[in-house]
């Protein structure tokens, strides 16, 4: 798996006005495949949908030659792709969940399935069982968590062990320096950084919000 990977959250829309064309997305995805890239990133909650339906068009040529991680939380019609109110970590929702990204990706299984966010509703105990029943049919190769809490992580942790750890860190944000890092490090976990350039930044949509300090 290549240590730099392809994140394809906003291959359906931008932070902007102009939408992306399906085949500038595909291109994208298999140009980085031809330069070295095997780890792409989507989530049921970026289009909702329609990103891993983009993804799993673009990898198909090459599906088992590189790593699909994606991810559940966010309380998403499992037909409709509708973005409801709040979260849904349930056992038989997550498992749905997973169906559905399968079918969508082109794939039998999702190498690396995160939870995307934490929900309070369910203990996160329950989540991992349902992952584990996921990974025992092999629908689910590893599991990860996003933006979780570390005593979370550690229960987590102690039912199902952990794969990955997927959090915000880049140069502006050095926050997972402090805990996150050293629990990962113990735990044998690794943290796959999110939006390491920080979003918007590269170009230029950030300027009204942050000033930079000259060097």
């Amino acid at each position: 798996m290549s240590s730099v990977g392809l994140g394809v959250q906003n291959m359906s829309r931008t932070y902007q006005t102009t939408i992306p064309t399906r085949r500038e997305m595909l291109n994208i995805i298999r140009t980085a495949f031809d330069r070295g890239v095997t780890f792409f990133d989507a989530a049921e909650a970026y289009g909702p949908h329609e990103v891993e339906r983009i993804l799993g068009e673009g990898v198909a040529p090459f599906r088992d030659k590189v790593v699909i991680t994606s991810k559940f939380g966010w309380n998403i019609d499992l037909q409709t792709g509708e973005r409801r109110p709040g979260l849904n970590s349930k056992p038989e929702h997550i498992k749905l969940a997973v169906e559905g990204m399968l079918k969508r990706l082109r794939t039998d299984r999702i190498d690396l399935l995160y939870q995307h966010r934490v929900d309070p509703e369910v203990p996160i105990e329950d989540v991992a069982g349902a992952v584990k029943d996921l990974r025992q049919q092999g629908k689910v190769l590893h599991w990860g968590l996003s933006e979780m809490g570390l005593e979370t992580l550690r229960r987590a942790h102690a039912t199902l062990p952990v794969t990955a750890v997927q959090n915000e860190y880049s140069m502006l944000w050095r926050g997972p320096e402090k805990e996150v890092i050293p629990t990962c490090e113990g735990a044998w976990n690794r943290l796959r950084a999110v939006e390491p350039p920080r979003r918007r930044v590269p170009h230029g949509s950030d300027r009204r919000e942050h000033a930079f300090r000259s060097g």
